[in-house]
């Protein structure tokens, strides 16, 4: 398929706009869940740790498959892609409204949901790096602020909604308001120039014949012709076995039909197309190997390896509080009466705003982008080992502020991991690392539930979130000091005789 040049604008912006609500529709009520956590708690009457699976397999399930997703988008185009998801995300709202327990919700919203989410998101981002080229760094940042304003909005929203017609309308009302993903979706006009062949479906008769790279002796192909016509027999006597026999004899009368020239022509096609498959396997298994070794080459660089552990702890300890906090003012018995916005309104709005402070951060040619997405996960695991201390609205108000900007450094992300692996890694390494980063929303908000189940308080479990945080900032400020390139190469430059010399004098 042969593409035209990004436009970066025209109808590209409509696929901003586009991209921007389709992410806003699908991520707001899967961002926003901790509204839904406290009504599942009180439906389902399971403990915290078994019902905050729920909306953790509704954000990581997404990022764990996002292979899998870039494949579907590869191959069937993000159009086709946009629309069959929004019928997952919207099927799985719906589904969810009959839940008769908790099991059924790790299916109907935490896989199907999840997944459409994912899907989802690979192919608006997808179609917009088809649309931009020099205004894509601007035109990805605007898409990827619809999943922020959606947790602000859908927060409120879904509240209201539950108060109105109950855990079941408002799901309902939710999945219906999905639907919209499928308008969205069918803005996605691929950009494909209108002159381009339709691809043809390829047939090995037509392969060239430089493909064709092994010489095979006349042996092979007597096995190859047999091959063949056992093929066809066994297939025909499975399919319809009273005519088996006539079949076989009908078979027999065709080959001994052709003539010489006819017979050499056929074999000689039987052989190149068997070459074609063993060239074809062949090329499959390169791409495998040149895989795991470009991985195996990515994991020893220290600052890499120290990332991939960041960010794991970093969605294991600072996922949960987007997802927990509305318990934990519960927990701390604060009035709804002191209520004067959703505490997950707020890290969703500041969510936002932390990913445009940042990223403009990032533009500067004076800002390390590794030191600066550090210092968020520092912040973050302080703002952590705060909250159980915070006994008030206004308390816990701004430190889901606090957290919520932090959380914006997403944005910087894919800075962080250029500047780490580079450029021409970066795709293979990113896809690495959202991998592990679904993991870790996964795993995190259960943690912090079985921690209460266990503990009856939240503290223990915040404790150990912004333990987990701090460690990863830690451990990736200590591989991404200068010092230790200063360490290397002064020991590379070294004569031979200083490092026995000074061995020596030491001893």
């Amino acid at each position: 398929m042969v593409f035209q040049k990004p436009p970066d604008g025209g109808w590209g912006w409509v696929i901003v706009v586009v991209s921007f609500f389709t992410q806003f529709l699908c991520y707001g009520s899967p961002l926003a869940v901790g509204v839904l956590y406290l009504e599942w708690l009180d439906a389902f009457g399971e403990g915290k740790g078994k019902t905050a699976w729920v909306g953790s397999l509704a954000n990581g399930i997404g990022l764990l498959a996002s292979p899998v997703c870039s494949i579907c988008v590869s191959s069937f185009g993000a159009r086709p892609v946009a629309i069959f998801s929004g019928f997952m995300v919207a099927g799985g709202l719906m589904m969810s409204s009959f839940a008769p327990n908790i099991y059924f919700l790790y299916v109907s919203y935490g896989i199907i949901v999840g997944l459409g989410c994912g899907l989802l998101y690979t192919a608006t981002v997808t179609i917009t790096c088809q649309y931009f080229d020099k205004r894509r760094g601007l035109a990805l940042g605007l898409i990827s602020t619809g999943s922020s304003v959606g947790l602000f909005i859908y927060a409120a929203l879904q509240r209201e909604l539950i108060e109105l017609y109950g855990l079941d309308g408002c799901l309902l009302i939710v999945g219906a308001l999905s639907l919209n993903i499928l308008a969205c979706g069918s803005l996605m006009r691929p950009l494909e120039s209108p002159s381009s062949p339709q691809p043809e479906k390829m047939c090995v008769d037509k392969v060239p014949d430089q493909y064709f790279v092994y010489h095979e002796k006349e042996k092979t192909i007597e096995e190859n012709i047999s091959i063949l016509e056992k093929g066809y027999i066994d297939e025909k006597c499975v399919n319809n076995v009273p005519d088996c026999k006539q079949d076989i004899i009908l078979n027999k009368n065709v080959l001994s039909s052709i003539n010489v020239n006819e017979k050499d022509t056929y074999k000689k096609k039987v052989v190149e197309q068997t070459n074609f498959c063993k060239q074809f396997a062949k090329r499959k298994w390169q791409l495998y190997l040149t895989y795991w070794k470009e991985t195996m080459v990515l994991f020893k660089n220290k600052v890499f390896s120290a990332l991939f552990v960041a960010i794991l702890l970093f969605d294991i300890g600072g996922f949960p509080p987007s997802l927990l906090m509305e318990d934990v003012a519960r927990s701390a018995n604060i009035s709804e009466d002191d209520y004067y916005m959703p505490l997950i309104s707020i890290i969703g709005i500041m969510t936002t705003v932390g990913k445009l402070i940042l990223g403009i951060l990032a533009d500067f040619k004076w800002v390390n982008t590794l030191y600066l997405y550090v210092t968020t996960l520092l912040m973050t695991g302080v703002a952590l080992f705060a909250i159980p201390f915070a006994k008030s609205y206004l308390t816990l108000a701004m430190l889901s502020g606090i957290l919520g900007f932090l959380t914006g450094n997403w944005s910087i992300f894919p800075y962080v991991t250029t500047k780490t692996v580079g450029i021409e890694k970066l795709t293979h390494a990113y896809g690495i690392l959202m991998f592990f980063a679904g993991l870790g929303n996964s795993l995190g908000p259960p943690i912090v539930g079985w921690f209460y189940d266990w503990t009856q308080e939240y503290n223990t479990a915040f404790y150990f979130s912004g333990f987990c945080v701090l460690l990863g900032g830690f451990l990736l400020l200590l591989a991404a000091l200068p010092c230790w390139n200063a360490c290397i190469n002064q020991s590379s430059k070294l004569p031979p005789n200083t490092y026995s010399y000074k061995v020596a004098s030491n001893a």
